[in-house]
């Protein structure tokens, strides 16, 4: 099993760096008798309020690129403070990672509002997804029925001259756009079927389109 262990402080005084090489110190301990390969050490002095700390970005990159089991802490407030702790676990939640703390000599025991937060957050995240899935759905429904052929367009699925499936069809989404479906029901549908575009970039492809066609007219 191997672990990550995460050691913060809040300000950069020199004085502070005997308290992180205490916690280094301390969760190398708490690694070697809970049974964990230690993966990276992460040492910063940043605010706990803070989102934006490179070595927690760094962190959270780690463990969706690796098999990491835990994250050692000294307590809960070294994660963070505030919304940013609630944030940060719930991330590390959703990888399916443990955190297990100094404070608790084990696994992190979080309260109970703390608990019942992350729970809403994770309930919310997934009807979220939920919904977005059905956009896709009721999306791709109604360009089919008005029409839309992706294979017409793919390669590899009919069409061997066909565009990359990287590529924004602005046929399609001409097409789509005059039959009343909106530019997040577009991005949506051309999601569903492979391409990469935001609704910002459909809009964006539907205006350019729209001044080219102008400017061909005058």
């Amino acid at each position: 099993m191997k672990a990550i262990i995460y050691c913060r402080v809040s300000t950069k005084k020199e004085t502070q760096e005997t308290s992180l090489q205490r916690q280094e110190e301390e969760l190398l301990s708490l690694a070697a008798r809970k049974g964990y390969e230690v993966a990276a050490v992460i040492k910063e002095q940043v605010s706990g309020y803070e989102l934006d700390r490179p070595g927690m970005l760094d962190l959270l990159d780690q463990v969706k690129k690796e098999p990491i089991d835990a994250v050692l802490i000294q307590d809960e407030t070294r994660i963070g403070r505030g919304n940013a702790k609630i944030a940060l676990l719930h991330c590390l939640f959703k990888e399916e990672v443990k955190v297990f703390s100094i404070a608790d000599d084990g696994e992190l025991q979080l309260s109970e509002s703390d608990s019942m937060v992350i729970q809403i957050v994770s309930m919310v995240e997934e009807y979220q997804r939920k919904i977005h899935n059905l956009k896709i759905k009721r999306g791709m429904k109604r360009a089919v029925e008005n029409g839309f052929r992706p294979e017409e367009n793919l390669k590899n699925r009919g069409n061997p001259a066909g565009r990359e499936r990287k590529e924004v069809p602005i046929e399609e989404i001409v097409r789509l756009r005059r039959n009343n479906l909106t530019f997040e029901e577009i991005a949506a549908t051309l999601k569903g079927f492979g391409y990469q575009v935001s609704k910002a970039t459909v809009h964006r492809r539907f205006k350019e389109y729209a001044e080219q066609a102008e400017e061909e007219l005058e």
